[in-house]
Order: structure tokens, then sequence, then C-alpha cells
């Protein structure tokens, strides 16, 4: 079977929240998601195994990092990445029983509309938090292209 057409998920500066290890682990999920969403389906179970490995690995750094600097909102996230890695361990099931691609390719859809909101709000704020503890300051974020499309305000 060709290439699977999906909608685009790519990295794109708006994913940024200016911590260079987390913004590096953030392009990795968002590349292998983006994988998922265009390949041919006999790719899909290599692509969710190395997604379930990226995916392990990126939240238990999180996780490491929330308790070792006392994050103040470190069990929602720890609670809502243990949901995802949940979602993700049923799915890889399911494959391992044979077909049900479609269900690997909803995961992966529904891992692209999951991620811009985390990464805005909860991994934004475990930056913020990350930072400061650091440096006593909080990160600067230049997002290249950020207002594409929008309108330009003139007085």
């Amino acid at each position: 079977m060709a290439a699977h057409t999906e909608e685009a998920f790519t990295w794109s500066d708006r994913f940024l929240i200016g911590h260079d290890a987390m913004d590096a682990t953030h392009r990795e999920f968002v590349d292998i998601v983006g994988a998922m969403l265009s390949a041919p389906d006999h790719e899909l179970g290599r692509l969710l195994d190395t997604f379930a490995e990226h995916a392990e690995r990126h939240f238990e750094e999180e996780r490491q990092s929330m308790l070792a600097t006392a994050f103040p909102a470190a069990q929602c996230h720890i609670d809502e990445h243990q949901a995802v890695l949940a979602s993700v361990h049923e799915v890889r099931a399911l494959l391992a029983g044979g077909g049900r691609e479609p269900t690997c390719r909803a995961l992966a859809r529904e891992l692209s509309r999951w991620f811009p909101a985390h990464a805005d709000y909860m991994d934004a704020s475990l930056a913020q938090w990350l930072v400061k503890k650091r440096t006593g300051g909080i990160p600067v974020v230049l997002r290249r292209n950020a207002c594409a499309g929008a309108p330009v305000e003139t007085s």
C-alpha cells in the first residue's frame, strides 16, 4: 500500500517552550507522530513501538525533573502522561493481535491534537519552573513566523 494521507503534523516554532532539552524531545515527538500519520499501514507497528519507547523516555525525563525540583503541578502532569501511555500500550496490544491499523492511525491523530495544548500549558509551565530554578528568570522564546497568516494591526 502507498503512504497513507493524513493531515500534516510537523515541527514548527509554535511548539517551542524555551527549554532546549525539552524542545529537542518535543521535536522528536512531533516527528514520530507525523511519521505515524503518513506512513503506509505496514510500517505502523514499528513506528508505534518507536513512539512508545520515545514516550516512556520523554515522560520519565520530565517526571524526574518535576520530582527533583518539587514542581507544584507534578502529579497532574504525571497523570496526563500516564493516560497517554495507557492508550499507547492498549493500541500496541491491539496491533500485536493482528491488524487494527485504523486504530493506530486514530491514536496518532489524537496525539497530534493533544500535544499542542499539553506543550503550551503543562510543558511550558514546567520549562518556566525549571529555568527559574536554574537561573532565577523565565525562558525567552523566539518563534519565527509565529504570526504568519494573522491579521496585521495598524493604527
